[in-house]
């Protein structure tokens, strides 16, 4: 048990900016809208924080930054998706794109290295020591001593959670999906709640990408690494729920810290193991992909 509550603690912390991506993801799928701008909305996240933590060595205003700068991103897709009526998909792999050279273009104009920025004298993200639950055996060992953005990633889907399904707006926005001609009847605009979806995304998406460069210290160049398609899955694999969603989450976490652990074992290809968490995202889209198939020839 003591060999294995380390890498269940590592997990937790590695799922943390895929739980804020898919919970941003969340609110556009439901709202009719397969959004794949989330791993741009994470990269560029990632590197307004190091800017902003950088120039003013303050936290909350890498925060504040962050989610202004994700939000103008989701704003772009915004404009180009509902009003000048894009295609979703070329514009999220635009925004992508964007991302992507924009972090590099700008990282030569601010630090003079298109390579990896190091932040040497501020300090990494502190962890909660959790009041009560820190000395109960096993359960304090996992959920006790994380950073503040992972307990907050708890927060925002539990809120999440209420917003979508406890509310008027919640009910609105899942209309938007497929009976969007029900909402125009009653005078209701369907692309104000798909508007208001791709904005909680930039905002989940920027807070995401904080933690990411905050945690490590540092920005390397496309450091989502495929966090944001994998968020996709994610939103698939937990059935487009909340709770679906953390346990969808916790496992390609899990399989992401086993990969980091088990590099100590010679006789298993690093490779390999480098890879698992992009084969656990492969047998998982086949295995959604199956069982959709099967629940609509049932249907």
């Amino acid at each position: 048990m003591k060999n294995i509550l380390p890498a269940l603690h590592s997990a937790i912390t590695i799922m943390t900016p895929l739980l804020y991506a898919a919970t941003g993801g969340l609110f556009t799928e439901l709202a009719g809208m397969l959004n794949i701008a989330l791993e741009g909305m994470l990269l560029i996240g990632a590197f307004s924080a190091i800017v902003a933590v950088y120039y003013t060595g303050s936290f909350s205003i890498a925060l504040a930054l962050t989610i202004l700068v994700s939000l103008a991103l989701s704003s772009l897709l915004v404009i180009t998706i509902l009003k000048l009526r894009s295609n979703i998909f070329i514009a999220g792999l635009a925004a992508n794109l964007l991302a992507s050279g924009l972090t590099v273009v700008l990282s030569q104009y601010f630090f003079n290295t298109r390579g990896v920025i190091v932040l040497h004298r501020i300090n990494h993200l502190k962890n909660i020591a959790v009041p009560l639950v820190k000395n109960i055996p096993v359960i304090g060992e996992l959920f006790s001593g994380h950073c503040m953005f992972v307990y907050v990633s708890w927060l925002l889907l539990l809120f999440s959670w209420i917003i979508i399904f406890k509310t008027s707006f919640g009910y609105r926005l899942r209309a938007c999906d497929n009976h969007s001609t029900a909402l125009i009847s009653l005078g209701i605009r369907p692309n104000t709640y798909r508007c208001a979806a791709l904005l909680f995304s930039g905002v989940y998406c920027g807070i995401g990408g904080a933690f990411l460069s905050l945690n490590l210290g540092a920005f390397v160049p496309n450091m989502t690494a495929g966090k944001g398609w994998i968020a996709l899955v994610v939103i698939f694999l937990g059935g487009r729920t909340p709770l679906g969603l953390l346990a969808a989450a916790f496992i390609f976490g899990l399989a992401d810290a086993f990969s980091n652990y088990a590099q100590g074992f010679h006789h298993i290809p690093a490779d390999f193991l480098l890879a698992m968490p992009y084969l656990l995202t492969f047998a998982a889209m086949v295995i959604v992909s199956v069982l959709t198939k099967r629940r609509n020839q049932a249907i």
